[in-house]
């Protein structure tokens, strides 16, 4: 399995998955144009996706699946909740493939599990994707993390984790109280601190490559995301950590 972050933060988000036979997309949060161009700086093209995964419907993480459904002929996949939220938005689709939280979703050799999270939308969601030997595991947009969590990232090869804020940035930056009081509560995004602590506590001996994602452009940088994760990987050196960009796609990973 192979995968890449096309793009995570605030201005939008989408990761790349492929097997051997098969090639998804979880979340489509840029243009169809921005996308198309992501997808071919890594050498891949929209009309091979299979399908798009989406975990909710903020429009950071939707705004392009409309479109790229439409022109790719692209299934969505999309639980119920999730679905009435965001179907203004993105308008009529190619095909609408809807799921209860916590199914198991099969396309073609891929199987894609989903699981709750926590955040201020209708019915949020992680996923966990096997190509029937390794696992990949996403989990960004939530404000607290939980032992369905912890259990599901565990098992998996490769993570792709939420490391939003730093606490103090978040409280001396340019964000009003109220917003500021929406991002750190249990339905808002993890702080450095918390995706650390929940990090180490599902490392072992299956996880190769961890990727830190959604990070605040405003409350917090690089350099502090890497030390707080760094921090819950010493007795983990082989473990390879990556920075997911907002710019720019991520080189292809290999699991």
């Amino acid at each position: 399995m192979r995968f890449s972050v096309l793009g995570s933060g605030s201005r939008g988000n989408a990761v790349y998955v492929e097997s051997r036979n098969t090639a998804i997309l979880i979340d489509a949060g840029f243009s169809g144009k921005q996308l198309q161009q992501r997808m071919q700086s890594i050498n891949r093209d929209l009309a091979d996706i299979k399908a798009v995964c989406i975990t909710h419907e903020h429009n950071d993480h939707i705004c392009g699946v409309g479109v790229i459904s439409r022109k790719y002929r692209i299934p969505v996949c999309i639980n119920e909740g999730t679905f009435e939220a965001a179907a203004l938005k993105i308008g009529k689709l190619f095909e609408v493939r809807t799921f209860a939280t916590g199914d198991v979703l099969r396309i073609e050799d891929l199987e894609i599990r989903s699981f709750r999270v926590s955040h201020d939308t209708a019915d949020p969601v992680g996923y966990v994707i096997s190509d029937g030997d390794k696992r990949l595991g996403y989990c960004t947009d939530t404000g607290k993390t939980s032992h369905l969590m912890a259990q599901r990232l565990s098992s998996c090869h490769g993570v792709i984790l939420e490391f939003n804020h730093d606490l103090e940035m978040l409280k001396y930056g340019p964000y009003p109280l109220p917003l500021q009081q929406r991002v750190r509560s249990s339905r808002g995004h993890l702080s450095n601190d918390d995706a650390a602590d929940f990090l180490r506590n599902v490392l072992g001996e299956s996880i190769q490559e961890v990727v830190l994602a959604h990070l605040s452009e405003k409350n917090n940088s690089v350099e502090l995301a890497r030390q707080a994760a760094g921090t819950s990987m010493q007795q983990w050196p082989t473990v390879k950590l990556h920075i997911a960009r907002q710019d720019e796609a991520m080189p292809l990973l290999q699991l």
